[in-house]
């Protein structure tokens, strides 16, 4: 799959983090919302990130300007992904409203290409369900933030055409990405791994075993994670990590997945991390860079 058209719709935090590394690998890349309103700050938020990479010495001058004309914003999503090979979708974490979404992909881009699915958690089959072919949709779940983080899942659901997946495998390489292959189930691999730890590490600060900051210092230094769960759950989002853990103790029925009260008690009072300058930790005035 060299340079595909890309089409990706929601440009939230993970939206634009995407539109910014497809671009980077030299995709032509499209960038669509519902709310055309978020267009115009997610495209800011990807050129703050390649000022960075140019700061650092990642970049080059040159290669920004090529970037700028292989991406653009849509007002359209119908025509955003008119021609794309590639669509993935970012939208909020809700199961309808990406089902509402996916069958309307289905009618609006063409028909070879491939539909991907953003979910950290959701049924990538249960999506598949909402289009007329549910071989040619598959997971392809990002991490936060995008640029630096080297892992895609690639979900397989069982009505997934082998070709989607291998299709998929070979975006995420092209795009300098580490793909690892998941079978569909609640939270797949990495959701629910992170999300176990993550909710011991609230309860361990529930009951006073420890200051967040040490929590998370326990495992930064003592298993080498570059960021401790709870600070990891501000950059998230509280109320996030809240729905991704409701949605899997409902459905695998197990204790550990249980949230905890103080996670519950702090989505309550809006407190939900570094987008609201509030979680586990303060933020102060780096409010609203992540979500």
């Amino acid at each position: 799959m060299t340079n595909p058209r890309v089409a990706v719709v929601g440009a939230g935090t993970m939206g634009h983090g995407i539109a910014y590394v497809a671009t980077l690998a030299g995709c032509t890349v499209v960038l669509t919302d519902s709310r055309p309103d978020a267009l115009p700050p997610a495209i800011r938020r990807i050129g703050d990130l390649f000022t960075g990479a140019v700061k650092r010495g990642k970049l080059h001058e040159a290669d920004v300007t090529a970037a700028a004309t292989r991406l653009r914003a849509e007002r359209d999503p119908a025509r955003a992904v008119g021609d794309a090979d590639v669509v993935i979708e970012a939208v909020v974490e809700d199961l309808g409203v990406k089902q509402r979404l996916f069958a309307e992909l289905e009618r609006t881009a063409p028909a070879g290409a491939l539909l991907a699915t953003n979910t950290s958690s959701l049924s990538v089959a249960a999506i598949a369900g909402a289009v007329r072919d549910p071989g040619r949709v598959v997971g392809l779940h990002f991490f936060n933030p995008v640029h630096a983080m080297k892992l895609v899942e690639i979900v397989r659901h069982r009505r997934a055409a082998a070709a989607s997946v291998e299709r998929a495998v070979a975006f995420a390489r092209a795009l300098g990405k580490e793909p690892i292959v998941v079978n569909d189930s609640p939270g797949f691999a990495s959701s629910r791994l992170g999300v176990v730890l993550g909710l011991e590490a609230m309860r361990m600060l529930e009951q006073g075993v420890a200051s967040a900051e040490d929590i998370d210092k326990a495992m930064e230094l003592g298993y080498n994670h570059p960021m401790g769960p709870l600070k990891l759950t501000d950059l998230v989002g509280l109320d996030v990590r809240l729905a991704i853990a409701e949605y899997l103790h409902r459905t695998l029925e197990e204790p550990q997945f249980e949230p905890p009260q103080i996670l519950r008690d702090k989505v309550a009072k809006g407190e939900l991390g570094k987008k609201t300058g509030k979680g586990f930790y303060s933020w102060g005035g780096e409010a609203g860079a992540s979500g």
